[in-house]
């Protein structure tokens, strides 16, 4: 009796935690028209997000690029294609890679600078000094945040997917010596501005979506201590990772159909 009544109270938890998640995403979403009224919060979450994750996701574009390049180079090779490496690169970063690695750097630098900063709030109890002198957190506070992600994350998923094309270009016609015009014209007549660009676009807006609302989340509903904020800010990079993986399985499913 003890062990099932410990799985129906640690069932009733997670549908109350879902509860809460759930209408906390609605109002983050009915909250964006007060959001864009107040252009100079959003764009400080912008800068604070995006620009200081910029040098991680360039850094680690360029270096994906590389390896794509040598990679790619040898496969092709076997069948001489290799002039198709620009194409390669472009769609391995475009449809996959570009996104689904920008979210999980975007989720380990800025995801658990979110929580970090939500959980101390907490802690110091700001959020409840917000709420006695009747200003919103969820609309000063998160909605800001969480807006600025989701604008965010697509910049910084085209930033490293331009980075890693530049990076396959310096590996396989610089290096090995790949014709430059074939390179980049078999990936200008294959990239399908829609069918690859666009649906990339699309996984790095949901990517940005799912990331940015479970850090807000994880420290919103951190325990007011130094231990409950750094479960929070693990749990931030678990749960966020996990999401992007299973997001994406669906959305390459649902994009590109099995």
């Amino acid at each position: 009796m003890k062990a099932l009544a410990a799985i129906g109270f640690w069932t009733r938890c997670q549908i109350a935690a879902l509860g809460q998640a759930t209408r906390l995403f609605a109002r983050l979403l009915g909250m964006l028209p007060a959001t864009l009224a107040r252009l100079r919060l959003l764009s400080d979450q912008i800068h604070f997000l995006g620009n200081y994750s910029l040098a991680i996701i360039a850094v680690s574009g360029l270096f994906v690029g590389f390896v794509l390049g040598l990679q790619g180079y040898y496969t092709l090779q076997r069948y001489g294609s290799a002039e198709a490496l620009g194409l390669l690169v472009a769609l391995s970063l475009l449809r996959e890679l570009g996104p689904v690695v920008t979210a999980l750097l975007f989720a380990g630098r800025a995801g658990t600078a979110l929580t970090a900063e939500i959980g101390l709030m907490k802690a110091g109890e700001q959020l409840s000094a917000m709420e006695m002198m009747a200003v919103d957190p969820v609309k000063r506070i998160l909605a800001p945040r969480f807006w600025a992600g989701v604008i965010a994350m697509p910049l910084l998923a085209a930033v490293f997917s331009a980075v890693g094309i530049i990076g396959g270009w310096l590996v396989g016609v610089v290096m090995i010596g790949v014709d430059g015009g074939a390179f980049w014209g078999q990936m200008q007549s294959g990239v399908d501005w829609w069918y690859d660009l666009g649906n990339g676009v699309i996984k790095s807006i949901v990517f940005g979506v799912a990331v940015t609302f479970v850090a807000l989340y994880q420290g919103y509903t951190a325990k007011p201590t130094p231990e409950g904020v750094s479960r929070a800010t693990t749990r931030t990079v678990v749960v966020a990772s996990l999401a992007v993986l299973a997001l994406d399985f669906l959305l390459t499913a649902s994009m590109f159909s099995i």
